[in-house]
């Protein structure tokens, strides 16, 4: 019997898928964006428990191109929110739709839904880990430098989801990644030691400064996700900004990096706070980029699921 496919964290397909999903990423995005319609009559469920800008429209988008139909839901209307167990809505999913995206607040509830589905579950992200963003920055990287292999990538503030796909992602290429976080974050520590130990060159430099020299590409995210506790408390927000203000990616840290080096950032972004506007509004900025390259991802990652059955 063949095994549902899904694409739930990076670290569990292969070198070859990954390398399959970005090279198609970019060729979907030198295609007319309705010349492909390889999902003509696929009905996706596309779920969020998570309040979303970008995974939204480049997801209802995505399918539309490529000749499906999306069904957008929200968690607060679906019968999970009232009690339902997930292991039944995935069940009765997977007999109305062909495939399910879900953003989701507790990683397990995507490993459930994926358990129990007969139809592929993509991970839209979760509070472990958000695999769609890091294809699409990897595109992104290439666009600009083609062979990535021998890169140096910094990650440069709070560790978080984000950075654990950075890392599940370091196995499959020759870059180095530089963690450049506080000493008592430790969010991402197992799978740093997993990836460690799978190969991946992966670095912690405390001292900003330090991580930013020769830097070809510099990354960071919001100091405060959705959730975050500390936006309740004036005090204990200003005691977390205090405390990241050093990880700032700013001119300073950037004039450090190599000339032709880029700066990342999954969006949204807090200009002031974990990135100067100087920074993120100048030609070294691919952001936008990398917002857009969301589309032409998440149509390869549909499109890998299917590849089989189309």
């Amino acid at each position: 019997m063949k095994m549902t496919r899904h694409f739930i964290d990076l670290d569990q397909l292969t070198k070859k898928d990954i390398d399959y999903i970005v090279d198609l990423s970019i060729s979907l995005k030198k295609q007319d964006k309705n010349s492909n319609k390889q999902l003509l009559g696929k009905n996706i469920a596309v779920i969020f428990e998570k309040s979303s800008t970008r995974t939204r429209v480049s997801f209802e988008v995505g399918i539309n191109q490529l000749g499906g139909s999306s069904i957008i839901m929200n968690a607060n209307d679906m019968q999970i929110s009232k009690g339902e167990i997930i292991s039944d809505t995935s069940q009765v999913l997977s007999r109305y739709v062909d495939a399910i995206v879900i953003r989701a607040n507790s990683h397990q509830t995507i490993l459930d839904l994926a358990k129990y589905a007969k139809v592929p579950v993509i991970n839209a992200l979760s509070n472990f880990s958000h695999p769609c963003q890091i294809i699409a920055s990897i595109v992104t990287f290439k666009e600009n430098f083609d062979n990535i292999n021998d890169k140096k990538i910094v990650w440069f503030g709070e560790q978080n989801n984000v950075l654990n796909s950075y890392i599940h992602i370091a196995k499959f290429f020759e870059f180095e990644l530089v963690i450049c976080s506080h000493s008592d974050d430790d969010f991402c520590k197992d799978e740093i030691i997993k990836a460690q130990k799978s190969g991946a060159k992966i670095n912690i430099i405390q001292d900003p400064k330090r991580a930013a020299k020769n830097a070809d590409i510099l990354i960071t995210d919001t100091w405060f996700s959705m959730g975050d506790k500390s936006l309740d408390d004036e005090n204990l927000k200003m005691q977390k900004i205090n405390k990241m203000l050093p990880y700032q990616v700013n001119n300073e840290i950037m004039a450090l990096a190599k000339k032709d080096a880029i700066f990342s950032h999954c969006l949204p972004a807090y200009r002031g706070f974990e990135v100067s506007a100087q920074v993120i509004d100048s030609k070294q900025s691919v952001i936008f980029d990398e917002a857009e390259n969301r589309l032409h991802a998440q149509k390869a990652i549909l499109l890998w699921l299917f590849k089989e059955s189309c």
